[in-house]
């Protein structure tokens, strides 16, 4: 069986979606990889990653919405699921990772 390819998304790809990927890319089955919706992020989410992705996991319901209104083309047949988890943590915060395993953990099982 191939490995499911999560893509996890926030807005600037600084503190919860690359928390995510390193916490997720630990996991057996994933393939995992994080990006950013904001013209300032440090990896800003491209159409090859929207391409490669099985799974599209955002961090807040704006960013489904941005997500939706620039890229609604190559979302065909993927599945976006919202955590609904808000920009008050760092990286790697133990708070941020509970919550990532609290929330998307049961998803990507």
């Amino acid at each position: 069986m191939s490995a499911r390819r999560v893509l996890f998304l926030c807005s600037r790809n600084r503190l919860r979606s690359p928390t995510a990927e390193q916490v997720f890319g630990a996991w057996p089955e994933l393939e995992v990889d994080s990006a950013g919706l904001a013209d300032d992020a440090e990896t800003l989410l491209s159409a090859e990653q929207l391409d490669w992705a099985e799974l599209i996991v955002v961090m807040e319901a704006t960013h489904r919405r941005r997500l939706q209104a620039r890229h609604r083309s190559r979302l065909r047949g993927k599945k976006v699921i919202c955590l609904d988890i808000p920009d008050h943590y760092a990286f790697m915060q133990p708070e941020l990772v509970a919550l990532l395993l609290r929330k998307a953990g049961p998803l990507l099982r």
